[in-house]
C-alpha cells in the first residue's frame, strides 16, 4: 500500500517536485510536504534571507533536520529542495523511509523555467558554476530508486507515471 510509505521527490531545482507533488498527494490522498516551505516557516524568513543571513550551510543543516522527521513517519509526498536530495546521507535517509524519485530535467529547461525567479539564490550563480553543481547533484540524484524523464511532460503525465511505476515496482515485490 503506497500509504505504508512516503514519495520522496528529489531534482535540481524547477523541476516540478512542488507541482508534482501536490497532484500526487490529490491523487494518493497522502499528505503533501514542502521541506522548504516548512523551513521557511520555522525560521520565519525566506530561503534567500536565510542564505544571505545564516549561511549554506546553516540551511543545508535545517533541511537535514526535516529530513529526519520523516524517518518514522508513513503517508507523505514529500518536495525536497534541490541540494538536501543531492546529499549522499539524505538520500540514504529517504530511501530508508520511502520510494525517493528523481525527476530529471536538462539545465536549459530549469533556466528557462526559473529565469524571473529571484527567490533562488544559486541561481545568481554564473552558468559555468550551475553547470558544475548541476552535474554533481545528478550523481547523487541517479541513486533514486525511480527516475523519471521529465521533458515534455505534463505535471500531471508525470504524476501518473510515478504512481505507475511506483505501482508496478509494488506488484513485482
Amino acid at each position: 500500500m503506497l500509504k505504508d510509505k512516503n514519495i520522496f521527490l528529489v531534482g535540481f531545482m524547477g523541476s516540478g517536485k512542488s507541482t508534482v507533488g501536490k497532484i500526487l498527494s490529490k491523487k494518493t490522498g497522502m499528505n503533501f510536504v514542502d521541506i522548504d516551505e516548512l523551513i521557511e516557516k520555522k525560521e520565519k524568513m525566506h530561503i534567500k534571507d536565510i542564505f544571505s543571513k545564516k549561511g549554506e550551510a546553516y540551511f543545508r543543516d535545517c533541511e537535514k533536520r526535516e529530513i529526519e522527521e520523516f524517518l518514522g513517519k508513513k503517508g507523505f509526498v514529500v518536495s525536497t529542495g534541490g541540494g538536501l536530495g543531492a546529499n549522499i546521507e539524505n538520500m540514504k535517509k529517504m530511501k530508508k523511509a520511502g520510494v525517493v524519485v528523481w525527476l530529471d530535467v536538462s539545465l536549459d529547461e530549469v533556466l528557462k523555467r526559473c529565469k524571473i525567479d529571484n527567490k533562488r539564490p544559486l541561481l545568481q550563480k554564473p552558468y559555468e558554476e550551475l553547470k558544475e553543481m548541476y552535474n554533481q547533484r545528478k550523481k547523487v540524484y541517479s541513486m533514486a530508486d525511480i527516475h523519471i524523464n521529465t521533458e515534455g511532460k505534463s505535471p500531471e503525465d508525470i504524476a501518473f507515471e510515478i504512481l505507475e511505476r511506483i505501482n508496478g515496482d509494488i506488484h513485482r515485490h
